[in-house]
């Protein structure tokens, strides 16, 4: 593997179609498509400034990097990547990927970021600022994730997520099987339009929770006493509350077992079959 180290490159293209390449404490200045169509390439300790610095990679191994804010869409139709212990000030990155693992990293303005990637893995992330990452994200694998971001996790196909804190609105609107372990949820209608949710020890606050939902599972969960209106026009109900929920609307089908109940609303509004039980266990 060719190795440079300790050296600067701006303008258009300065490493364009660069193969088998480590850099090393390099810095891409001002300009645009400092690293572009390449493939196997490694940078550490490196300092990205001008546009659109990393497209069209396949085979990436990023390490104690920096991306400063102009660095805008900095990373998309790369494959098979993985960054470590990195910091990003940017917005808009990571989009239309394959294989995408980031770990120990910190996104200062996750505007727009980790559209339309799939096999993407997140492992100790934290995201600030900005509306709608994880956009139309496929086959997804979070093991610690810390969120401040709205509208995250849209239109998301097959994902697992653990040990999160989410605070946000409008979180994992139309998506489908996903699961969540162990996480704090906190924002505005939580769900809605999704298909085989799951939720597992997991700690739900905000309005109307869970509502127009086909297949949503809850293990030992608990609500926040705010939470109002939750399984509105949901139906293949499995759920299993601790503690009290404040509001139950009109839940369609399938079986909602809660250790106290504040207000079960069944009105003219309620959909077939209207079948739901609603068991209170104390």
């Amino acid at each position: 593997m060719h190795l440079i180290k300790d050296q600067s490159f701006g303008g258009e293209r300065p490493l364009f179609a660069q193969h088998d390449l480590r850099i090393e404490n390099v810095t891409i200045t001002e300009g645009e498509s400092g690293i572009k169509c390449c493939r196997n390439i490694e940078a550490d300790r490196c300092r990205f400034i001008g546009k659109y610095p990393w497209w069209h990679v396949d085979g990436s191994l990023i390490t104690n990097c920096f991306f400063e804010v102009t660095s805008r869409s900095a990373i998309w139709y790369s494959n098979d990547m993985v960054m470590r212990d990195s910091i990003i000030d940017a917005p808009k990155f990571f989009r239309e990927m394959r294989g995408l693992t980031l770990e120990n990293v910190q996104l200062n303005d996750a505007d727009e970021t980790f559209w339309r990637v799939r096999d993407l893995t997140i492992r100790n992330v934290r995201l600030q600022g900005g509306t709608y990452p994880f956009m139309f994200c496929e086959n997804v694998d979070v093991d610690g994730l810390e969120s401040d971001s709205n509208y995250v996790f849209q239109y998301v196909r097959n994902a697992v997520v653990r040990n999160a804190r989410i605070t946000t609105k409008d979180a994992f609107w139309e998506t489908e099987n996903v699961t969540i372990y162990d996480s704090v949820l906190d924002g505005e209608y939580l769900g809605w339009h999704s298909k085989n949710l799951r939720l597992v020890r997991c700690h739900i606050a905000g309005e109307q929770p869970l509502c127009y939902i086909d297949g949503i599972t809850l293990e030992d969960c608990t609500f926040d006493p705010a939470c109002d209106r939750a399984f509105e026009d949901s139906c293949n109900i499995d759920a299993t509350i601790k503690g009290t929920i404040t509001e139950i609307k009109n839940p369609v089908s399938g079986i909602i077992r809660a250790d106290k109940v504040g207000t079960v609303t069944i009105d003219e509004n309620i959909l077939p079959p209207a079948c739901c039980q609603v068991v209170v266990k104390s």
